[in-house]
Parts: C-alpha cells; structure tokens; sequence
C-alpha cells in the first residue's frame, strides 16, 4: 500500500507539552527500527506501538495511521541528507576548478547515503517514489541548482538545454552512488568519487569550452 499524500507527514495533533514530544520522539524512532526490520509491507501500527512500549490507543492520539508514521521517518531522514548535501553543493559551485567541486559533492553524497544503507534500501525498494516525495523535491532543487550554474557560470559560451543536461547529469550521480551503496562492491569510495568526477568534468567540459 503507497504513502498516501494526504498523510504524509501529517500528525492528529501537534505535540507542545514535553511529554507529548517524548512520545512522538519513541513512535517515530519505533517506526523507523520497524522498517528497517520488517520492511513496509510488515510494518504495522500494532508492531510500531509495541516497539514504542504504548498501546495502539496512544499512537492513534498522534498519528491517523502507518503511512504517517513512515512519511515522518522519510521526511526526517531526506531533510538531514538534504541539508547536508544542499549546503555542500552551494558552497561548491563557487570553487576554483570544476574538479574540486565536482569532486567536493561526490564524497559528500556518498558519505551522506551510506550512513544508514539498510533505510536507504527499504527507501529505494519498497516505498513508492511519488511526484510530491520529499526525495523529488530534492531532486529538482539539485537540478535547478546545476541549471543556474551551467547558464550563468562566468567566461563560459552559452550551452543549450541546460535543464536537461542538469537532469541528466543528477539522475545518473544519483543512481551510481545509490547503486554503490547498496550493492557495496569491493571499492573504495575515493574511487567511485574519483570516476564520477572524472566522467563528470569530461562532459561538462566538453559542453562549456
């Protein structure tokens, strides 16, 4: 069963009190533990509440159901890769040589996804990639980001179509470091960073000298 839109990320109530915000804290850390154990599919309020040590009553209070629970798991764990990633990518676009940024933003993105690879799994596999995901809109914020940079990057000739090759180009770092992480090959990070980079500046400088 997808998240649904309308319950994402969505409580029946905000907490204000400390011990209401204790208890959002022990459902939604529950909620994650029983993710990552059972998956979504196995994944229930009943399960969740037992993690949590409460009854399914109590978990009713704060959430209408599982599909909330897991949208807060999500949302929090992409706006903390979001926010480390972001601050990177922005401050990288100002460094001196393609290379360093480039390379500057691979080892941090491979260094973000591969803290919690078992989440990142049951994310990629199991949960339903959905137009208004947080993922998404991380995604097209990356993009556009790119896109600016490709457009009005300073003593470079104008390119064409710089929306797509941003797409492009974030769409394919984007699966080779995902894939990297779950797959875990035989290979140091500093290599994939180091092929990446390399792959990377090989088409920008082909598209920008």
């Amino acid at each position: 069963m997808p998240v649904r839109p309308a319950e994402q990320g969505r409580m029946r109530r905000v907490p204000q009190q400390r011990r209401s915000l204790e208890m959002v804290e022990r459902i939604v850390a529950a909620g994650r533990e029983v993710l990552l154990t059972d998956g979504y599919e196995g994944a229930s309020t009943n399960r969740i509440a037992a993690a949590a040590g409460i009854s399914p009553g109590s978990l009713y209070q704060y959430f209408p159901g599982k599909d909330a629970i897991v949208a807060e798991v999500v949302d929090r764990w992409t706006e903390e890769v979001q926010a480390r990633i972001s601050h990177v990518f922005t401050g990288a676009l100002d460094a001196p040589t393609w290379t360093e940024s480039v390379r500057t933003n691979m080892r941090v993105l491979l260094e973000a996804l591969g803290e919690n690879p078992r989440l990142l799994r049951v994310l990629i596999e199991q949960l339903p990639r959905t137009p208004d995901s947080r993922l998404v809109a991380f995604e097209h914020r990356i993009d556009a980001l790119l896109a600016m940079w490709l457009r009005f990057n300073p003593g470079r000739r104008p390119i064409e179509h710089p929306e797509a090759i941003a797409w492009m180009l974030v769409r394919t770092v984007e699966n080779v470091a995902v894939g990297y992480v779950l797959d875990q090959p035989p290979i140091e990070p500093d290599v994939i960073a180091d092929q990446l980079t390399a792959m990377i500046t090989a088409y920008l400088k082909e598209m920008l000298d």
